[in-house]
């Protein structure tokens, strides 16, 4: 039998909610993600919890046992339970009774088998008591040590279900997947044959989700694939691939870790709103697809922006050539991010006032930076002098 040992399992908080349903005689399971990872040894960040209890009886149990109830999803089965300052989503074992590819109306179950069957992959199907005894009612064990993304039984009735299931089969054989075994072939005909099913999720759904796959440390293939299936371009018209695997080649070549808005940045043609991206994200997407194009040199953008935007538009501009960076480009934006303009206004006042001190400091500013910063304060009041 197969014994999970971590922190997480061992927490008080853990402990305290599995505690207060298996005392009081239901089944109650970590679940998931936090199983998943832990298998893996991977950092596990939230634990849910599924169990035979009624939500009803999670929040008297929860009461009984001094902790908090919070009816977040209480209709579907769900009870945030707070325990030691961590919230546990604990939810009642549950059955599809309708779906419509964004939601479903669920029955509750008292089976353990009957709840994995409505989840989405087999390895996200397992399950773990208190003392961390393993549970696997469909295999998924067997698929998460062949890193074997594979979809519960039938993957055409899993997709209908929830499209964004499409999407999450990509983000997970990014980040679980053997590139080495390729994807599984039922999985990419199912998908094939539903991508239009993809319109009916909310652009935030899909833009969360594909940040997500982004994020993960070489997500090249399952993004070639995607394209090869039509999910790419359906989620993003106009866009392509092929500049995804030099950006990955480049940001190797720098030690740069991974930037799903910068690999976004790559794809080509992406405008925020079709994403619903966050006003920051959307904001960094912007001046990215600015700055790559912009006559600029890496010096002055890492002045003007930072070091790290001007990293990103070196990686991303190598990409576009299908090469890496040059080999002075971490040296160049280093000089730039040090470099302070020595001019302030009050130096050319009252010489200069309005716009001809708003012009002469451009002015000043444009021979500085063609000068690799060399030129100092006495030199630029020296030009200015002259006029």
């Amino acid at each position: 039998m197969t014994i999970l040992r971590g922190a997480w399992l061992e927490a008080d908080g853990t402990q305290a909610v599995l505690g207060m349903l298996v005392r009081a005689g239901h089944r109650a399971y970590a679940v998931g993600g936090c199983v998943r990872n832990a298998l893996l040894q991977r950092p596990v960040e939230d634990v849910d919890i599924a169990t035979d209890a009624t939500p009803e009886t999670v929040i008297r149990l929860a009461k009984d046992a001094g902790l908090k109830p919070v009816p977040t999803g209480i209709d579907h089965g769900t009870i945030t339970v707070v325990a030691d300052g961590t919230g546990y989503e604990v939810t009642t074992f549950r059955a599809d009774v309708q779906t419509d590819g964004r939601h479903a109306t669920v029955r509750f179950s008292t089976s353990v088998d009957e709840d994995a069957r409505r989840r989405d992959f087999t390895m996200n199907a397992l399950y773990a008591d208190f003392k961390g005894r393993l549970t696997d009612p469909l295999g998924g064990l067997d698929d998460l040590r062949a890193r074997r993304v594979r979809f519960i039984e039938d993957p055409v009735r899993r997709i209908e279900e929830d499209y964004l299931r499409i999407l999450r089969f990509f983000r997970f054989s990014a980040w679980y997947g053997d590139p080495g075994l390729g994807m599984d072939p039922d999985a990419l005909a199912a998908i094939a044959g539903h991508v239009e099913g993809l319109d009916n999720l909310s652009r935030e759904r899909v833009g969360a989700e594909l940040i997500k796959l982004l994020a993960a440390p070489d997500p090249v293939m399952a993004v070639a694939v995607m394209e090869r299936t039509g999910v790419l371009t359906r989620i993003l018209p106009g866009s392509s691939a092929r500049g995804l695997g030099p950006l990955v080649l480049a940001e190797k070549s720098l030690a740069c870790p991974p930037d799903a808005i910068r690999r976004l940045a790559a794809l080509g043609s992406v405008e925020p709103p079709a994403l619903r991206l966050s006003k920051r994200q959307g904001r960094a997407l912007d001046l990215l697809r600015r700055l790559v194009g912009a006559d600029m040199g890496l010096p002055e953008i890492a002045w003007r922006h930072g070091a790290e935007a001007a990293t990103d538009v070196a990686l991303l501009r190598a990409a576009s050539f299908e090469s890496l960076p040059s080999a002075d480009a971490q040296s160049l934006i280093a000089q730039g991010a040090a470099a302070r303009f020595p001019i302030e206004s009050r130096d050319l006042m009252p010489a200069f006032e309005g716009a001809a001190l708003g012009a002469m400091l451009r002015r000043l500013e444009a021979q500085w930076i063609a000068s690799g910063f060399t030129l100092t304060r006495e030199d630029l009041l020296a030009r200015a002098r002259q006029g």
